[in-house]
């Protein structure tokens, strides 16, 4: 069977984090016999690797280098609300469409279409694909009407629709109409065999793309009721964006410079030895996809605490034992804190949930679940 992921994000080099977990999954694929196949964009004139091991990858161009700036980025939902945002959006999608149509007159079975905008709105007519929903694309529909008016001939022309989530499913549920049965939900893989159980000792972690979303001001500001406790934890937060600086300031104003360290973005082979040394990791992100951060840090036997509107974490994150959950407010992430480390037991209910995901995220595991997407799909 030959494949065709359609994408607006694809590791562009070794290491880089952008679709990561495509790429675990594309290699898991091929190791199980099915070929696969890339589409996705060019970054700012710059084509990236054409092979990603065994997978071959193909960027195509959507403008000149300054104008190809939707991707990778993060930025996308944000540029689609300017003129010069939409014509970008409508030039990226002609070339992603001439580029599947050619795949698919030279022999693919099926496109895989990753995120429905733009991949699902890319897909030529007649062309039979499974659409899968990362987390940002079903978010944009819960707040714009526009989206939803867009997506839901994206959704019923998909011969199958599959999310990351549950919770995610019920956004697009809602939002399109289109149910999604359980067994067409399923996190994207990780390289599970990377982690092994924390020793602790470190304090707190934040591992996230540092955005409004992810809310990890609510993170800083329970380090700083724990000071005013006396109950001082260094807190570790990793990743960059351009909530960065506004971070950082909040940390001088509360006078936490030495409690909080700020290390930056990291390649993902690196996140496993951080969570080494972590007591517990803070997730307070909203409306999440699916919450891949707080499954690494299971998988390592570090508690989690999360908030309840966080959407698909909580499918990871439990009430107690291994995780708590609690309001958006750094009141309740410190009480929380506090709970956990108490907890003699939170170290054996960590590893508990974890050894569940480890098995769950194994890339030959999720690459079966994907299989049968396709058989279906294509009504083997």
């Amino acid at each position: 069977m030959r494949v065709v992921f359609l994408t607006h994000n694809y590791p562009r080099h070794a290491g880089d984090l952008s679709g990561a977990f495509l790429s675990t999954l594309a290699q898991a694929l091929v190791a199980r016999g099915t070929e696969v196949r890339v589409i996705a964009p060019s970054d700012r004139g710059d084509v990236g690797d054409a092979m990603d091991g065994a997978v071959s990858v193909r960027r195509v161009r959507y403008g000149t280098p300054r104008q190809e700036t939707l991707a990778y980025g993060g930025t996308m939902a944000e540029a689609a609300r300017t003129v010069a945002g939409l014509r970008g959006l409508a030039r990226l999608r002609r070339a992603l469409r001439a580029a599947a149509a050619d795949e698919m007159a030279n022999g693919a079975d099926l496109i895989h279409a990753h995120w429905w905008i733009p991949a699902g709105l890319s897909v030529p007519k007649g062309c039979p694909f499974v659409l899968t929903s990362h987390g940002t694309d079903a978010a944009l529909l819960n707040r714009s009407a526009v989206a939803r008016r867009l997506a839901r001939p994206v959704y019923a022309r998909a011969r199958l629709v599959t999310a990351v989530s549950r919770e995610m499913a019920l956004w697009i549920q809602r939002a399109t109409g289109h149910w999604i049965p359980p067994e067409q939900v399923s996190p994207m893989p990780v390289e599970t065999s990377r982690y092994s159980w924390s020793r602790g000792g470190g304090g707190a972690v934040v591992v996230a793309r540092l955005t409004s979303q992810k809310r990890v001001d609510l993170a800083i500001r329970a380090i700083g009721v724990l000071a005013t406790l006396g109950a001082r934890l260094p807190l570790t937060i990793v990743g960059d964006g351009p909530e960065r600086p506004a971070l950082e300031l909040l940390t001088a104003e509360l006078g936490l410079t030495r409690d909080v360290q700020f290390m930056g973005a990291v390649p993902t082979s690196a996140i496993p030895a951080i969570l080494q040394g972590a007591d517990l990791m803070y997730f307070p992100a909203v409306a999440e996809g699916f919450g891949l951060a707080a499954a690494e840090a299971l998988m390592s036997g570090v508690p989690v605490i999360a908030c309840w509107d966080g959407g698909g974490v909580l499918d990871i994150v439990p009430e107690d034992g291994g995780g708590r959950r609690v309001i958006p407010a750094a009141d309740a992430l410190a009480d929380a804190t506090l709970d956990v480390l108490a907890d003699d037991q939170r170290t054996f209910h960590a590893r508990e949930a974890g050894q569940g995901w480890r098995e769950r995220l194994r890339p030959e595991t999720v690459a079966g679940v994907v299989e049968g997407w396709y058989r279906e799909a294509l009504g083997e």
